[in-house]
């Protein structure tokens, strides 16, 4: 199996395998096969979402509330202190383009992505 492991800190995260050895495993694993990688991932479109329709920062808390992720892991996640995520959280900062991206990820928002 042409497997590689991503890891961060030191722990695997993430495993990618080629589109075909996943589909054995699922079909292995008594599950439904799709037809291809386009059917597989639905992709959200923020092209097409208004950045009126992204929450605004002050729904961060909220959203990871939601998901059940403390502020720690959350901000662990988004390569940020705790403190700097809490701040974000009570409206005192606001993210940069790398952190709006990382938090529009971690916390499956479309937006927060290239707005100011």
């Amino acid at each position: 199996m042409d497997l590689q492991v991503i890891s961060r800190d030191g722990e695997p995260e993430y495993a990618v395998l080629p589109w075909s050895q996943y589909q054995a495993l699922l079909q292995a694993a008594g599950g439904v096969q799709r037809q291809n990688a386009a059917s597989a991932a639905q992709p959200v479109d923020s092209a097409a979402c208004a950045p009126d329709d992204y929450p605004s920062f002050d729904q961060v808390g909220p959203l990871r509330q939601a998901k059940e992720l403390t502020l720690a892991q959350l901000a662990r996640a988004v390569g940020i202190s705790p403190s700097y995520l809490e701040l974000i959280e009570n409206g005192t900062r606001q993210p940069d383009a790398a952190i709006r991206r990382s938090l529009a990820w971690e916390l499956g928002v479309p937006g927060w992505r290239g707005e100011a």
